[in-house]
């Protein structure tokens, strides 16, 4: 996948099957965010998880079979932790809970992903954002929206005046993943404007593509958290690479996304 994915003719079956996709994501989050309010602290480790599973498996129960029936021959990948390549053909790369913990915690930050990818590349996604109600959606060919208004990336050209947004390190992440994003982070606070550091990927990503941030970077990505903002960055304007500046791929160890004008200086810094 390169700082521009490839584009294909736009399909009207694929513009139908986003509009139910949208749908879709749509009747998830109001089933999570009926369940949003109360913070609950929880004792240990297991009870923790127990709880952000009974929030996945509730969103599945009804994303799964509407997506399967607008795709019953699709693989489904629901795993948002796991990474690389996909096996030929169509897929559902589904976040239910994307920023699950944050739900937990009555924090506003999370959303309901859906994105289809045909032979490693993402056709369409779907964002929704319950307690907003926006639905971000990309088409490969026909642009970014949110809720039918074109988005566009940042035009700013300059990163010291620019915000610049990173994910932290996921709970037992290895040590030189962590330490990495420990010394990206300093870079960034001497060569940016402001620095945000904050779970999930995706929300950082929908900001860049709305131009309100101008990059984002993150470090072993996972598929679920970086397809769905990737496509849209790209559909509007934006450009994606490796941290290094090369094409990136599922299978790449770092991700960057960024406004045209600022993605070699953000590369400089990350590399330094």
């Amino acid at each position: 996948m390169s700082e521009t994915l490839q584009t294909t003719d736009v399909a009207a079956s694929d513009a139908d099957l986003l509009g139910r996709t949208a749908i879709a994501v749509r009747a998830a989050g109001s089933a999570l965010r009926e369940r949003f309010g109360e913070v609950v602290r929880y004792r240990t480790r297991e009870e923790l998880m127990r709880a952000l599973a009974a929030n996945d498996e509730m969103a599945l129960d009804i994303l799964r079979p509407r997506l399967t029936r607008l795709r019953p021959d699709a693989g489904w990948v629901e795993d948002e932790l796991d990474g690389g390549a996909l096996p030929p053909g169509e897929w559902w790369v589904v976040d239910p809970a994307e920023g699950n913990v944050n739900h937990l915690h009555a924090l506003p930050e999370w959303a309901v992903t859906a994105t289809l990818v045909r032979d490693n590349q993402p056709v369409l996604t779907a964002v929704h954002l319950p307690l907003t109600g926006e639905t971000y959606t990309a088409l490969t060919g026909a642009g970014a929206y949110l809720d039918g208004r074109p988005l566009r990336v940042s035009p700013t050209a300059d990163l010291g005046l620019s915000i610049v947004a990173t994910s932290q390190a996921r709970p037992d992440e290895d040590e030189k993943v962590v330490r990495r994003v420990g010394s990206s982070i300093t870079a960034m606070l001497f060569d940016a404007l402001v620095v945000r550091t904050a779970v999930p990927a995706t929300l950082h990503l929908l900001n860049v593509a709305a131009g309100r941030i101008d990059a984002f970077w993150q470090f072993a990505g996972a598929r679920a958290d970086l397809l769905p903002g990737a496509l849209l960055v790209t559909e509007a304007g934006g450009h994606i690479s490796d941290a290094e500046g090369r094409p990136w791929t599922p299978q790449s160890e770092s991700f960057l996304a960024a406004a045209p004008g600022v993605h070699a200086e953000a590369v400089a810094t990350l590399s330094r």
